[in-house]
């Protein structure tokens, strides 16, 4: 039977866990979250929590995050692979349900497992072209 607890082990403790996900992470985003991860020597996953009072002011509301991500989490470690894990949120997440956070966090749980995979390639980026103003000029 898969144990489904959030102990002490899927967390993320120490400021060097967090500093060596800082460092070149796979990323994944929405609106309201920004995830980033790397592959870990463990058996599990973890995650680490970073709820800013710069983008949440009160404390109610992000304890109310960081408990909706963590329960979240909990379901889903068995549906991932062994990587660490920071999630970070947004200003503006304190506006949403408790049903939006966690549909946004269960797409993000997929993508950043896929992302963290060996052999991933992220498609390519576009780059939207740039207005030449050499025809402002000529005005002059």
């Amino acid at each position: 039977m898969e144990d489904f607890r959030f102990s002490r082990e899927l967390r993320l403790l120490t400021p060097s866990h967090y500093s060596r996900i800082f460092n070149e992470p796979a990323r994944a985003a929405t609106s309201l979250f920004t995830l980033l991860a790397k592959p870990n020597s463990e058996d599990h996953p973890r995650l680490g929590l970073t709820v800013a009072k710069k983008n949440v002011k009160k404390a109610n509301q992000r304890n109310r995050i960081k408990r909706i991500a963590r329960e979240s989490f909990r379901l889903h470690q068995h549906k991932l692979d062994n990587i660490d894990i920071v999630l970070m949120v947004k200003r503006g997440i304190d506006e949403q349900s408790n049903e939006e956070i966690r549909k946004d966090l269960d797409k993000l749980w997929r993508k950043i497992n896929e992302r963290c995979k060996p052999g991933y390639k992220p498609p390519p980026r576009r780059h939207h072209k740039r207005r030449d103003n050499t025809s402002q000029k000529r005005g002059r």
